[in-house]
Protein backbone atom coordinates (compact mmCIF):
# COMPACT_ATOMS: atom_id res chain seq x y z
CA UNK A 1 0.00 0.00 0.00
CA UNK A 2 1.83 3.56 -1.10
CA UNK A 3 0.95 6.22 1.13
CA UNK A 4 0.88 9.78 -0.09
CA UNK A 5 0.25 12.84 2.51
CA UNK A 6 -0.32 15.98 1.77
CA UNK A 7 2.23 19.28 2.88
CA UNK A 8 1.85 22.82 3.72
CA UNK A 9 4.97 23.85 1.22
CA UNK A 10 6.44 26.90 0.96
CA UNK A 11 6.87 27.61 -2.85
CA UNK A 12 7.80 30.79 -5.07
CA UNK A 13 4.59 33.26 -6.25
CA UNK A 14 4.19 32.91 -9.93
CA UNK A 15 5.85 35.84 -10.93
CA UNK A 16 9.16 34.74 -9.44
CA UNK A 17 8.83 30.56 -10.18
CA UNK A 18 10.82 30.83 -13.64
CA UNK A 19 13.62 33.09 -12.16
CA UNK A 20 13.67 30.76 -8.87
CA UNK A 21 13.40 27.25 -10.41
CA UNK A 22 16.73 25.32 -11.06
CA UNK A 23 18.48 22.09 -12.45
CA UNK A 24 18.36 19.87 -9.67
CA UNK A 25 21.85 19.85 -7.64
CA UNK A 26 23.32 16.25 -8.80
CA UNK A 27 23.38 17.24 -12.76
CA UNK A 28 25.50 20.55 -12.41
CA UNK A 29 29.01 20.82 -11.25
CA UNK A 30 29.71 24.06 -8.95
CA UNK A 31 31.75 25.45 -12.06
CA UNK A 32 28.62 25.07 -14.35
CA UNK A 33 26.35 25.83 -10.97
CA UNK A 34 28.61 29.24 -10.17
CA UNK A 35 28.20 30.26 -14.35
CA UNK A 36 24.49 30.18 -13.86
CA UNK A 37 23.79 32.49 -10.50
CA UNK A 38 25.64 34.95 -12.51
CA UNK A 39 22.96 37.59 -12.27
CA UNK A 40 19.86 35.96 -11.33
CA UNK A 41 19.72 36.63 -7.15
CA UNK A 42 16.76 34.13 -7.42
CA UNK A 43 18.11 30.87 -8.40
CA UNK A 44 17.62 28.38 -6.28
CA UNK A 45 21.31 27.12 -7.18
CA UNK A 46 21.77 29.33 -3.86
CA UNK A 47 20.40 27.12 -1.39
CA UNK A 48 20.45 23.46 -2.88
CA UNK A 49 24.58 24.55 -4.28
CA UNK A 50 25.47 26.93 -1.45
CA UNK A 51 28.72 26.62 -2.44
CA UNK A 52 28.27 29.81 -5.39
CA UNK A 53 28.29 31.92 -2.74
CA UNK A 54 31.29 30.78 -0.77
CA UNK A 55 34.89 30.82 -1.59
CA UNK A 56 35.99 28.38 -4.07
CA UNK A 57 38.80 26.68 -1.73
CA UNK A 58 36.03 26.17 0.67
CA UNK A 59 35.65 22.54 0.65
CA UNK A 60 32.15 20.57 -0.04
CA UNK A 61 31.58 19.08 2.66
CA UNK A 62 32.33 21.61 4.76
CA UNK A 63 30.03 23.00 7.76
CA UNK A 64 29.72 26.43 6.79
CA UNK A 65 28.37 25.01 3.07
CA UNK A 66 25.78 23.56 4.61
CA UNK A 67 24.90 27.13 6.77
CA UNK A 68 25.05 29.17 3.79
CA UNK A 69 22.38 26.66 2.42
CA UNK A 70 20.16 27.72 5.32
CA UNK A 71 21.09 30.85 5.70
CA UNK A 72 19.89 31.35 1.97
CA UNK A 73 16.57 29.30 2.47
CA UNK A 74 15.88 31.87 5.03
CA UNK A 75 16.86 34.85 3.48
CA UNK A 76 14.61 33.59 0.32
CA UNK A 77 11.54 33.44 3.05
CA UNK A 78 12.02 36.87 4.54
CA UNK A 79 12.68 38.67 1.23
CA UNK A 80 9.71 36.69 -0.30
CA UNK A 81 11.25 34.66 -2.65
CA UNK A 82 9.56 31.64 -0.70
CA UNK A 83 5.99 31.59 0.59
CA UNK A 84 4.46 29.42 3.16
CA UNK A 85 1.20 27.71 1.90
CA UNK A 86 -1.57 28.33 4.25
CA UNK A 87 -2.96 24.86 4.31
CA UNK A 88 -1.78 21.68 2.77
CA UNK A 89 -1.57 20.38 -0.40
CA UNK A 90 -0.85 17.80 -3.45
CA UNK A 91 0.13 19.09 -6.24
CA UNK A 92 0.11 17.79 -10.39
CA UNK A 93 3.01 18.48 -11.96
CA UNK A 94 3.20 18.29 -16.47
CA UNK A 95 6.14 18.26 -18.05
CA UNK A 96 5.67 18.93 -22.25
CA UNK A 97 8.91 18.82 -23.73
CA UNK A 98 8.53 19.05 -27.92
CA UNK A 99 10.89 20.83 -30.68
CA UNK A 100 14.37 20.64 -31.66
CA UNK A 101 16.05 20.31 -28.43
CA UNK A 102 13.76 17.08 -27.08
CA UNK A 103 15.39 14.16 -27.90
CA UNK A 104 12.31 11.94 -28.30
CA UNK A 105 10.76 12.46 -32.09
CA UNK A 106 7.72 12.47 -30.67
CA UNK A 107 7.69 14.45 -28.02
CA UNK A 108 7.05 13.77 -24.48
CA UNK A 109 4.61 14.39 -21.70
CA UNK A 110 4.53 12.99 -18.28
CA UNK A 111 2.61 13.72 -15.66
CA UNK A 112 3.10 13.22 -11.85
CA UNK A 113 1.88 13.75 -8.18
CA UNK A 114 3.63 15.55 -6.17
CA UNK A 115 3.14 15.38 -2.25
CA UNK A 116 5.24 13.44 0.61
CA UNK A 117 5.66 9.90 0.81
CA UNK A 118 6.65 7.49 4.02
CA UNK A 119 10.11 7.34 5.03
CA UNK A 120 9.16 3.90 6.75
CA UNK A 121 7.29 2.53 3.46
CA UNK A 122 11.07 3.14 1.82
CA UNK A 123 12.34 1.47 4.82
CA UNK A 124 10.21 -1.84 4.96
CA UNK A 125 10.91 -1.77 1.19
CA UNK A 126 7.83 -0.81 -0.15
CA UNK A 127 9.44 1.76 -2.09
CA UNK A 128 11.99 -0.19 -4.19
CA UNK A 129 15.46 0.88 -4.81
CA UNK A 130 17.84 -0.35 -7.91
CA UNK A 131 20.84 1.61 -7.19
CA UNK A 132 23.41 1.29 -4.82
CA UNK A 133 23.79 4.68 -2.90
CA UNK A 134 27.27 6.02 -1.70
CA UNK A 135 27.77 6.61 1.79
CA UNK A 136 29.41 10.25 1.00
CA UNK A 137 27.25 11.42 -1.22
CA UNK A 138 24.38 10.74 1.49
CA UNK A 139 26.29 12.02 4.38
CA UNK A 140 26.03 15.09 2.00
CA UNK A 141 22.43 15.34 1.50
CA UNK A 142 21.67 14.28 5.02
CA UNK A 143 23.91 17.05 6.18
CA UNK A 144 22.30 19.16 3.91
CA UNK A 145 18.91 18.34 4.96
CA UNK A 146 19.72 18.10 8.98
CA UNK A 147 21.02 21.85 8.56
CA UNK A 148 18.14 23.53 6.57
CA UNK A 149 15.71 21.35 8.24
CA UNK A 150 14.19 21.24 5.07
CA UNK A 151 13.93 18.67 1.73
CA UNK A 152 15.06 21.27 -1.01
CA UNK A 153 14.87 18.18 -4.07
CA UNK A 154 12.27 16.36 -5.56
CA UNK A 155 12.80 12.06 -5.51
CA UNK A 156 11.56 10.71 -8.67
CA UNK A 157 9.32 8.26 -8.44
CA UNK A 158 7.04 5.66 -10.84
CA UNK A 159 3.84 2.78 -10.29
CA UNK A 160 2.57 0.83 -12.60
CA UNK A 161 -0.50 2.91 -14.32
CA UNK A 162 -3.42 2.40 -12.88
CA UNK A 163 -7.01 3.93 -13.87
CA UNK A 164 -8.05 5.64 -11.25
CA UNK A 165 -5.10 7.90 -10.64
CA UNK A 166 -5.36 8.34 -14.25
CA UNK A 167 -8.73 10.00 -13.88
CA UNK A 168 -8.33 11.89 -10.76
CA UNK A 169 -5.01 14.00 -12.64
CA UNK A 170 -7.16 14.30 -16.03
CA UNK A 171 -9.82 16.22 -14.25
CA UNK A 172 -7.37 18.20 -12.00
CA UNK A 173 -5.23 19.34 -15.50
CA UNK A 174 -8.72 20.44 -16.40
CA UNK A 175 -7.98 23.42 -13.86
CA UNK A 176 -6.06 26.34 -14.50
CA UNK A 177 -2.04 25.70 -13.48
CA UNK A 178 -0.84 27.42 -10.55
CA UNK A 179 2.43 27.79 -12.19
CA UNK A 180 3.82 27.59 -16.14
CA UNK A 181 6.84 28.53 -17.41
CA UNK A 182 9.77 27.06 -19.80
CA UNK A 183 13.04 26.27 -19.46
CA UNK A 184 16.39 26.37 -20.64
CA UNK A 185 15.74 23.45 -22.96
CA UNK A 186 11.97 24.44 -23.86
CA UNK A 187 10.39 22.04 -21.62
CA UNK A 188 7.07 23.29 -20.38
CA UNK A 189 6.43 22.87 -16.52
CA UNK A 190 3.01 23.24 -14.96
CA UNK A 191 2.27 23.08 -11.13
CA UNK A 192 -1.41 22.32 -10.64
CA UNK A 193 -2.61 22.48 -6.75
CA UNK A 194 -4.76 19.96 -5.30
CA UNK A 195 -6.37 21.59 -1.68
CA UNK A 196 -10.02 20.29 -1.29
CA UNK A 197 -10.18 17.61 1.17
CA UNK A 198 -12.57 15.49 -0.55
CA UNK A 199 -9.58 15.71 -3.86
CA UNK A 200 -7.08 14.77 -1.29
CA UNK A 201 -8.73 11.84 -0.01
CA UNK A 202 -9.67 10.69 -3.02
CA UNK A 203 -6.08 10.69 -4.25
CA UNK A 204 -4.80 8.72 -0.88
CA UNK A 205 -7.27 6.27 -1.50
CA UNK A 206 -5.71 5.57 -5.13
CA UNK A 207 -2.48 5.88 -4.02
CA UNK A 208 -3.18 3.31 -1.31
CA UNK A 209 -4.20 0.78 -3.62
CA UNK A 210 -0.88 0.62 -5.47
CA UNK A 211 1.03 -1.96 -3.86
CA UNK A 212 4.42 -0.20 -4.19
CA UNK A 213 6.48 2.84 -5.64
CA UNK A 214 9.38 2.62 -7.58
CA UNK A 215 12.42 5.19 -7.13
CA UNK A 216 13.50 5.86 -10.83
CA UNK A 217 15.84 9.17 -10.03
CA UNK A 218 16.81 10.79 -6.86
CA UNK A 219 18.28 7.26 -4.35
CA UNK A 220 20.57 9.52 -2.53
CA UNK A 221 17.68 11.64 -1.73
CA UNK A 222 15.42 9.22 -0.75
CA UNK A 223 18.42 7.61 1.50
CA UNK A 224 19.63 10.72 3.10
CA UNK A 225 15.60 11.59 4.17
CA UNK A 226 15.50 8.23 5.64
CA UNK A 227 18.45 8.63 7.59
CA UNK A 228 17.20 12.34 8.47
CA UNK A 229 14.10 10.73 9.61
CA UNK A 230 15.87 8.14 11.84
CA UNK A 231 17.87 10.80 13.50
CA UNK A 232 15.27 13.04 14.38
CA UNK A 233 13.38 10.10 15.79
CA UNK A 234 15.45 8.95 17.90
CA UNK A 235 16.15 12.23 19.47
CA UNK A 236 12.30 12.95 19.86
CA UNK A 237 10.83 11.17 22.88
CA UNK A 238 7.94 11.78 22.14
CA UNK A 239 8.00 10.63 18.82
CA UNK A 240 4.58 9.55 16.64
CA UNK A 241 5.24 8.89 13.07
CA UNK A 242 3.05 11.71 11.97
CA UNK A 243 5.61 14.30 12.09
CA UNK A 244 7.21 16.02 8.72
CA UNK A 245 10.33 14.69 9.26
CA UNK A 246 8.48 10.71 8.46
CA UNK A 247 7.91 11.59 5.20
CA UNK A 248 10.01 12.60 2.38
CA UNK A 249 9.00 15.14 -1.02
CA UNK A 250 8.72 13.13 -4.59
CA UNK A 251 6.89 13.21 -7.35
CA UNK A 252 4.98 9.48 -8.86
CA UNK A 253 4.89 9.31 -12.21
CA UNK A 254 3.21 6.23 -14.26
CA UNK A 255 5.31 3.69 -16.18
CA UNK A 256 3.25 4.20 -19.36
CA UNK A 257 4.15 7.68 -19.79
CA UNK A 258 8.06 7.46 -18.35
CA UNK A 259 11.08 6.82 -21.11
CA UNK A 260 14.66 6.41 -20.48
CA UNK A 261 17.78 8.03 -22.41
CA UNK A 262 21.05 6.03 -23.27
CA UNK A 263 23.68 6.25 -20.55
CA UNK A 264 26.66 6.03 -23.19
CA UNK A 265 30.29 5.23 -22.11
CA UNK A 266 33.51 6.57 -23.06
CA UNK A 267 37.29 4.50 -22.27
CA UNK A 268 40.37 6.40 -21.92
CA UNK A 269 42.48 3.74 -23.11
CA UNK A 270 42.45 0.26 -24.74
CA UNK A 271 44.67 -1.33 -22.21
CA UNK A 272 47.77 -1.93 -24.06
CA UNK A 273 46.13 -3.14 -27.35
CA UNK A 274 46.56 -1.85 -30.64
CA UNK A 275 43.38 -1.42 -32.17
CA UNK A 276 43.60 -4.77 -34.60
CA UNK A 277 43.98 -6.46 -31.37
CA UNK A 278 41.35 -5.08 -29.86
CA UNK A 279 39.12 -5.80 -32.92
CA UNK A 280 39.57 -9.66 -32.70
CA UNK A 281 39.50 -9.89 -28.93
CA UNK A 282 36.21 -8.44 -28.98
CA UNK A 283 34.58 -11.26 -31.10
CA UNK A 284 34.84 -14.12 -29.12
CA UNK A 285 31.41 -12.36 -26.97
CA UNK A 286 30.37 -10.06 -29.62
CA UNK A 287 29.43 -9.75 -33.69
CA UNK A 288 31.08 -6.89 -35.20
CA UNK A 289 30.49 -5.14 -38.37
CA UNK A 290 31.68 -1.50 -39.62
CA UNK A 291 27.82 0.78 -39.20
CA UNK A 292 26.14 1.86 -41.74
CA UNK A 293 25.61 4.93 -40.54
CA UNK A 294 27.39 7.72 -37.75
CA UNK A 295 26.88 8.40 -35.25
CA UNK A 296 24.96 4.92 -34.61
CA UNK A 297 22.13 4.26 -32.50
CA UNK A 298 21.57 0.92 -31.14
CA UNK A 299 18.07 -0.55 -32.50
CA UNK A 300 17.59 -2.78 -29.89
CA UNK A 301 18.33 -5.00 -27.25
CA UNK A 302 21.88 -6.69 -27.24
CA UNK A 303 23.30 -4.18 -29.21
CA UNK A 304 26.22 -1.63 -29.18
CA UNK A 305 27.43 1.21 -30.78
CA UNK A 306 31.63 1.92 -31.20
CA UNK A 307 33.41 4.57 -32.11
CA UNK A 308 36.97 3.96 -32.42
CA UNK A 309 39.52 5.47 -35.02
CA UNK A 310 36.83 7.39 -36.40
CA UNK A 311 34.88 4.77 -37.62
CA UNK A 312 31.52 3.55 -36.45
CA UNK A 313 30.86 -0.19 -35.25
CA UNK A 314 28.36 -2.07 -34.44
CA UNK A 315 28.60 -4.98 -31.72
CA UNK A 316 26.16 -7.42 -31.29
CA UNK A 317 26.50 -9.49 -28.30
CA UNK A 318 26.20 -13.62 -29.42
CA UNK A 319 23.50 -15.74 -27.62
CA UNK A 320 25.20 -17.33 -24.50
CA UNK A 321 27.47 -14.81 -23.75
CA UNK A 322 25.18 -13.93 -20.68
CA UNK A 323 23.07 -15.73 -18.52
CA UNK A 324 19.25 -14.39 -19.76
CA UNK A 325 17.52 -15.20 -16.64
CA UNK A 326 18.89 -12.92 -14.66
CA UNK A 327 17.10 -9.54 -14.25
CA UNK A 328 21.09 -8.16 -13.78
CA UNK A 329 23.10 -9.70 -15.73
CA UNK A 330 21.48 -9.64 -19.27
CA UNK A 331 21.18 -5.60 -18.69
CA UNK A 332 23.04 -4.16 -21.41
CA UNK A 333 25.27 -2.31 -19.72
CA UNK A 334 25.75 -5.61 -17.39
CA UNK A 335 27.07 -7.40 -20.97
CA UNK A 336 29.18 -4.32 -21.80
CA UNK A 337 30.79 -4.46 -18.73
CA UNK A 338 30.96 -8.18 -18.15
CA UNK A 339 32.41 -9.35 -21.37
CA UNK A 340 34.39 -6.05 -22.70
CA UNK A 341 34.90 -3.37 -20.06
CA UNK A 342 36.25 -5.69 -17.34
CA UNK A 343 38.14 -8.40 -19.53
CA UNK A 344 39.57 -6.47 -22.67
CA UNK A 345 39.55 -2.90 -20.94
CA UNK A 346 40.43 -3.93 -17.41
CA UNK A 347 37.35 -1.79 -15.75
CA UNK A 348 36.82 -3.68 -12.67
CA UNK A 349 35.09 -0.88 -10.83
CA UNK A 350 33.04 1.81 -12.90
CA UNK A 351 32.16 3.16 -10.00
CA UNK A 352 35.78 4.75 -8.92
CA UNK A 353 37.64 3.75 -12.27
CA UNK A 354 38.85 7.01 -13.47
CA UNK A 355 39.70 5.84 -17.34
CA UNK A 356 35.71 5.29 -18.03
CA UNK A 357 33.50 8.72 -17.91
CA UNK A 358 29.50 8.09 -18.16
CA UNK A 359 27.58 10.48 -21.14
CA UNK A 360 24.18 10.94 -20.34
CA UNK A 361 22.02 10.42 -24.12
CA UNK A 362 20.38 14.06 -23.58
CA UNK A 363 24.34 15.06 -24.26
CA UNK A 364 23.59 13.74 -28.16
CA UNK A 365 25.92 10.63 -29.85
CA UNK A 366 27.55 13.91 -31.62
CA UNK A 367 29.21 13.74 -27.81
CA UNK A 368 31.02 10.94 -28.01
CA UNK A 369 32.76 11.19 -31.76
CA UNK A 370 33.79 15.13 -30.12
CA UNK A 371 35.32 13.02 -26.60
CA UNK A 372 37.18 10.89 -28.75
CA UNK A 373 38.31 12.79 -31.86
CA UNK A 374 39.64 15.21 -28.76
CA UNK A 375 42.26 12.40 -28.47
CA UNK A 376 41.74 12.04 -24.58
CA UNK A 377 39.69 9.58 -24.89
CA UNK A 378 40.10 6.06 -27.10
CA UNK A 379 36.84 4.72 -27.85
CA UNK A 380 33.29 5.05 -27.05
CA UNK A 381 30.27 2.94 -26.83
CA UNK A 382 26.44 3.68 -27.46
CA UNK A 383 23.75 2.24 -25.41
CA UNK A 384 20.21 0.55 -26.52
CA UNK A 385 18.32 2.44 -23.63
CA UNK A 386 17.43 0.03 -20.50
CA UNK A 387 13.52 -0.25 -20.55
CA UNK A 388 11.53 0.15 -17.33
CA UNK A 389 10.28 -3.09 -17.10
CA UNK A 390 13.99 -3.96 -16.84
CA UNK A 391 14.19 -1.74 -13.99
CA UNK A 392 10.90 -2.88 -12.28
CA UNK A 393 12.63 -6.44 -12.81
CA UNK A 394 15.66 -5.44 -10.58
CA UNK A 395 13.88 -3.68 -8.48
CA UNK A 396 11.49 -6.52 -7.63
CA UNK A 397 14.32 -8.99 -6.82
CA UNK A 398 15.75 -6.52 -4.52
CA UNK A 399 18.88 -6.25 -6.76
CA UNK A 400 20.73 -3.55 -7.95
CA UNK A 401 21.68 -1.95 -11.58
CA UNK A 402 25.23 -1.20 -12.36
CA UNK A 403 26.20 2.30 -12.46
CA UNK A 404 25.09 4.64 -14.66
CA UNK A 405 22.02 2.29 -16.00
CA UNK A 406 18.90 4.84 -16.63
CA UNK A 407 19.29 8.70 -17.32
CA UNK A 408 15.55 10.29 -17.07
CA UNK A 409 14.31 13.44 -18.99
CA UNK A 410 13.30 15.73 -18.44
CA UNK A 411 14.74 15.85 -14.96
CA UNK A 412 12.20 17.58 -12.05
CA UNK A 413 12.83 21.46 -11.13
CA UNK A 414 14.32 22.07 -7.80
CA UNK A 415 12.86 25.17 -6.06
CA UNK A 416 8.89 24.68 -6.99
CA UNK A 417 8.19 23.59 -3.42
CA UNK A 418 10.23 22.96 0.28
CA UNK A 419 9.36 20.90 2.56
CA UNK A 420 10.25 21.66 6.45
CA UNK A 421 10.69 18.83 8.66
CA UNK A 422 8.79 20.34 10.88
CA UNK A 423 5.02 22.25 10.37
Amino acid sequence: MAVIKPFRAVRPPKHLVGKIASKPYDVIDSEEARAEVVGNPYSFLHVVKSEVDCDPSVSLYDPQIYAKARANLESFIEKGYLVPDREPALFVYRHTWKGPKCPFPEGQTQTGVLGAFSCEEYQKGSIKKHEWTRRDKEDDRLNHILTTKAQTGLVFLAYKHQALLDTLVQETLRSEPEYRFSDELDVVHELFVVNDPKRIAAFQRAFEQLPELYIADGHHRSASSSRAQQSRKAANPRHTGEEEYNFFMAVAFPDNQLKILDYNRVVKDLNGRSEEDFLKAIQTNFSVQKAPNRPYRPLKKGEFGMYLGNQWYVLGAKPGSFPAEDPVKRLDVSILQENLLNPLLGIQDPRTDKRIHFVGGIRGLKELETLVDSGNWKVAFSMFPTSLEDLFAVADQGKTMPPKSTWFEPKLKSGLVVHFLDS
